[in-house]
């Protein structure tokens, strides 16, 4: 049996711990590449308070997936736990050979609009999700595709608020 739950965060900037968690293959129609899936915590705290998706692949769903998916639950909201969360995902992305990733949002979504922009991604377009998309993956009629450039994080002296990303 395989364990899906483990206790040890992997990354932690002090503010938010990343748990691994092995979800398994996700739907090879997807061709998502490499999923690594965590959950986000408080600081040295077991309970849940998001989810974050790093995803290694480059496929048609993926482009309006993004290759970062996270989700903070309601009562966690408006502390910048996504922008901690997805900052901890530096290494991992780097250790990927990326330069880039994307992070899609629904255009009205501007907690995440606001946490791309706090990240220091840029804008490439907002895109029509296709009909047959919409359906089968739940997906809204519009995403805006931002694109968090990995390389020019490395000229900067630690994450913007000054705390250093460590690996545990």
């Amino acid at each position: 049996m395989r364990n899906l739950f483990r206790r040890n965060a992997q990354y932690t900037d002090g503010i938010v711990d990343l748990v691994p968690v092995d979800l398994g293959e996700t739907m090879p129609s997807l061709r998502f590449g490499q999923v690594l899936d965590w959950r986000i915590t408080l600081h040295g705290r077991w309970r849940e308070i998001g989810k974050i998706s790093l995803r290694s692949g480059e496929s048609e769903p993926l482009y309006y997936f993004g290759h970062i998916g996270y989700h903070i639950d309601l009562p966690w909201r408006g502390h910048h736990y996504a922008e901690h969360a997805v900052r901890l995902l530096y290494e991992e992305i780097r250790m990927q050979g990326k330069k880039s990733v994307v992070i899609t949002t629904d255009p009205d979504n501007y907690p995440s609009i606001r946490t791309c922009e706090r990240l220091g991604c840029v804008l490439e377009r907002e895109v029509d999700v296709p009909e047959d998309f919409q359906r089968r993956f739940a997906l809204s009629a519009r995403k805006r595709r931002y694109i968090w450039q990995i390389d020019r994080e490395e000229r900067k002296e630690g994450n913007a608020d000054g705390t250093h990303a460590a690996w545990m």
